[in-house]
């Protein structure tokens, strides 16, 4: 075991004091543990969860930590796990006893038993997450660090602490937290490591799709989300987690024909959006933007590869995706499917005469999404071109010029007819009919079209003329 200089700085904050107090009065010693100790020596913005660990009861230490403080916080006590935790200013402050880990083939779940620090730093994830700093009065602020996770640190390396085959078989989870803490840190997996996530990849399957998800969401959330799936994909993990997006990553030629690795494609928008956005969301629509190209494509003579109501088909696969994965199936799944389905239209209407027409029909249908798909869209270009990349973008603003344009004058973004149906009914006599449904969106068609502009006045004579040509008398 190393014990090294000290880390006092670390533990400024006043609740440290507060735990090295309750730890000398029940007599236990305690440290904070994980990704607290990982991210100050960092120097990184640490994560407002802190994890102690205790030898001893947790729980007895999380009690006694809210007795000292004056307004006594809640301790949420999970007996099952030997764990507590509180919440002390904008801080979850969660508590554990030392414990070591053993577990089944066929589970990941651990048998527990109460053991040492030693213990619970060997049954830690990687060397850099068994990093703890001693928050007892005779080496208060001390850092131990039993498999060199400095060195590790320094040198930007993911390592587990034990034999990587039962660090990753143990708890298959294991193996994306490796890959999300490596695109997160911007670090390596020891090569060890790597072969083992491959060897072990299948395990991934006890895993709750809930739990692969949250590993998911992080590594989108990334700076550079790409390295993540590439490593997903080099290990085995990805073709069994997202199946639709690695057989996107195939190249065919037939005549001298190719069309681009749509695999890699996908990867680029992705990077581009998340140097535009945080939308958790809308990164997940980049990544699923072409997964319906895999099922569509088919080869023409006279005018090559076609992918044909790719992004109809792709939305909705994103809905078969998220079951499966037992994402929401609420609005954050709709918005995904929108941007899926619409992914194609401002980069044709980039491509062809900017008509006022299809710019206020863009816009109705993208409501107020409109500036996350155009944001999408815009990440789609990935051409390493530099001519054709200047032209695209510039195309790109002048249809954002124009949709400035047509949705001052227009109106149209979340359309209401000028007209009701209500209206419509007294104005002819008439109950809810199919006829009422036809002159609303006669209506709505004709403002989009520009037959007439989005007005009561204009919207009213046009009612009356479609009526006398349905056959319809004022009542």
């Amino acid at each position: 075991m190393i014990v090294s200089e000290n880390y006092k700085d670390a533990l400024h904050h006043p609740i440290f004091n507060i735990i090295k107090t309750a730890a000398k009065e029940l007599n236990i010693s305690c440290y904070v543990i994980g990704g607290f100790v990982r991210d100050y020596i960092l120097e990184r913005d640490s994560k407002k969860d802190i994890d102690i660990v205790a030898v001893g009861s947790g729980i007895e230490l999380a009690l006694k930590v809210s007795e000292l403080i004056p307004h006594r916080p809640k301790v949420q006590v999970f007996k099952n796990y030997g764990t507590a935790m509180l919440r002390f200013e904008d801080m979850d402050i969660e508590f554990v006893g030392a414990r070591k880990e053993s577990y089944h083939f066929e589970s990941r779940n651990p048998v527990v038993e109460n053991g040492s620090l030693e213990d619970d730093q060997n049954r830690r994830d990687f060397t850099i997450n068994a990093l703890a700093i001693s928050l007892n009065e005779d080496n208060f602020g001390a850092l131990i660090d039993p498999f060199n996770g400095i060195e590790d640190l320094s040198h930007k390396i993911i390592r587990t602490p034990l034999d990587p085959d039962i660090t990753y078989s143990d708890d298959p989870l294991r193996m994306m937290r490796a890959i999300r803490f490596a695109t997160q840190l911007d670090f390596l997996i020891e090569e060890n490591s790597l072969s083992s996530i491959t060897k072990n990849a299948e395990r991934i399957k006890i895993i709750s799709g809930e739990r692969i998800v949250e590993e998911l969401h992080k590594i989108l959330l990334s700076e550079k989300p790409s390295k993540g799936f590439l490593l997903l994909n080099k290990t085995g993990l990805l073709p069994m987690i997202l199946p639709e997006l690695t057989v996107l990553n195939q190249v065919e030629e037939i005549e001298g024909q190719t069309h681009k690795n749509n695999f890699y494609h996908t990867l680029e928008v992705v990077d581009n959006i998340s140097r535009n956005t945080d939308d958790l969301w809308l990164r997940w629509a980049a990544l699923l933007h072409d997964i319906g190209k895999a099922p569509t494509k088919k080869y023409h003579k006279k005018i090559g590869w076609t992918f044909h109501g790719h992004e109809f088909l792709g939305s909705k696969m994103v809905k078969t995706i998220f079951h499966r994965l037992h994402m929401p199936l609420n609005q954050k799944m709709k918005f995904v499917q929108k941007m899926v389905m619409m992914s194609s239209r401002p980069i044709i209407l980039s491509e062809d005469i900017v008509t006022d027409s299809a710019v206020r029909r863009l816009v109705f249908d993208a409501g107020e999404d409109l500036e996350s798909l155009m944001t999408l869209c815009e990440a789609d270009i990935t051409t390493k071109n530099p001519k054709k990349f200047k032209k695209y973008h510039q195309n790109f603003q002048q249809v954002r010029q124009k949709i400035v344009e047509v949705e001052e004058r227009d109106q149209v973004r979340n359309f209401q007819p000028p007209i009701t149906g209500e209206e419509i009914m007294t104005l002819f006599n008439l109950p809810p009919s199919r006829e009422i449904g036809q002159l609303k969106e006669a209506v709505k068609e004709a403002i989009l079209e520009g037959e007439i502009p989005n007005e009561y006045e204009a919207a009213y004579e046009f009612v009356l003329n479609k009526a006398q040509k349905m056959g319809l008398k004022k009542g």
